[in-house]
């Protein structure tokens, strides 16, 4: 399991040893409380994704005729070379 320095590492945290320390004892805190589940035999439980009893219902992928790329264009307040033309961000 990942340790505080870990996670300082991987979310590229630069961190005073006051901050340090204070999380770390935060982090321990919160790593500590999930070893209650630990006392649960989970063995033979079935993972959940979701507790609702739901399934993905899909439509028929269906090809349908769709308008061509001039006539989309002529909406276009600025189109390039058959591209729609936006401000840059």
């Amino acid at each position: 399991m990942p340790n505080f320095e870990d996670y300082e590492r991987m979310a590229m945290l630069d961190l005073s040893d006051t901050e340090r320390a204070h999380l770390r004892a935060r982090f321990d805190e919160i790593v500590s409380g999930f070893s209650v589940l630990d006392a649960y035999d989970t063995d033979g439980v079935e993972s959940l994704v979701t507790v609702l009893d739901l399934q993905n219902i899909m439509r028929e992928d269906i090809a349908l005729e769709t308008i061509s790329r001039d006539e989309l264009l002529e909406n276009a307040p600025e189109q390039h070379d058959g591209y729609f033309r936006a401000p840059s961000v």
